[in-house]
């Protein structure tokens, strides 16, 4: 193999551990199981280079010499008995071969009764698909077929709601209350209500215990519009509004992945609007207007997004 020092295409990881480092031996396995790197004979492993695969391979070198190991990141420029075609089907073929362990068991589910249908495993395989989507490198042509197939499983298996039949004009000119130093889910419920439901809304906040009267609850631990099943908050007030928006869904399953940490939609957007807001409760930047810049985020995320 050649070795460049600028834009080789890939990365190796070559490494060694003692004997006794069996246990670490399996996690060091399991890392490059969930990294996609491909065995490279008794070379080492190997990924294409990119800043992700760089830093992570870094970091598990970094782990192995810990352990009492050795271990180098090769930058690799082409390996003399392999031609890049080759090395791509070696990732093809890994990520084919997952993709359709995914395929078969979605398969064994689109036939199950609905009664019986398990939206747990539907949407554990929805988690599994995105972390082989993530480090789908060359894009295999099963990727599209097993997101179509998800989608029409995840139909089936979805367990029936009874929506709540509410009068939206009882809820247009209210006062709304959730809890103090709010974080993603309350400041883009509340641009949900007041873009949505109550354009007219005032938000104020308050203990469980100190709930005013009149106020409508949202985000609260009781009573009030908050998570429901596997829900967040905007979840519930979308689907009990009856918001059809489209580009209010992609918004909801960016709430959702950020606020309920479960990767159920595989969206990591919303994860640093919630940084920034946690950072500005840090910093001591009062409540209502900790909501009011959150808003303001959340309604440039909806300009932004796709609905897609």
């Amino acid at each position: 193999m050649t070795v460049s020092q600028t834009s080789a295409p890939w990365l190796l990881l070559t490494f060694t551990l003692p004997k006794k480092r069996a246990s670490q031996r399996v996690e060091v396995w399991r890392k490059l199981q969930r990294y996609g790197a491909v065995p490279l004979g008794n070379s080492g492993y190997l990924l294409p280079n990119n800043a992700t695969t760089r830093e992570r391979f870094e970091w598990l070198a970094t782990a192995i010499r810990r352990y009492s190991g050795e271990a180098s990141v090769v930058m690799v420029e082409s390996i003399d008995n392999l031609s890049k075609p080759q090395l791509i089907g070696r990732f093809a073929e890994a990520r084919a071969n997952e993709y359709q362990e995914i395929i078969r068991e979605l398969q064994k589910l689109a036939v199950v009764p609905s009664q019986k249908r398990a939206f747990g495993r539907v949407s554990r395989l929805r988690t599994r698909f995105n972390e082989i989507a993530e480090i789908d490198f060359f894009n295999s042509p099963l990727q599209k077929r097993v997101q179509e197939l998800l989608a029409r499983v995840e139909t089936l298996a979805a367990p029936l709601e009874k929506e709540a039949k509410i009068n939206a004009r009882e809820y247009v000119g209210r006062v709304w209350v959730t809890r103090p130093r709010p974080g993603i889910d309350r400041s883009a419920s509340a641009w949900l209500i007041r873009g949505f439901i109550d354009k007219k809304a005032r938000f104020t906040f308050a203990a469980e215990e100190n709930v005013p009267p009149a106020a409508i609850p949202f985000d609260m631990f009781h009573g009030g519009f908050g998570h429901r099943g596997e829900d967040c908050t905007f979840e519930t007030l979308q689907k009990t509004f009856r918001i059809r928006d489209k580009k209010v869904a992609v918004i909801a399953q960016i709430i959702h992945d950020a606020d309920l940490l479960d990767g159920k939609f595989g969206r990591k957007e919303g994860f640093g609007i919630d940084g920034v807001l946690n950072g500005w409760a840090k910093q001591g930047v009062a409540d209502q207007e900790i909501l009011e810049r959150g808003i303001q985020l959340v309604a440039a995320l909806y300009s932004a997004v796709s609905e897609k």
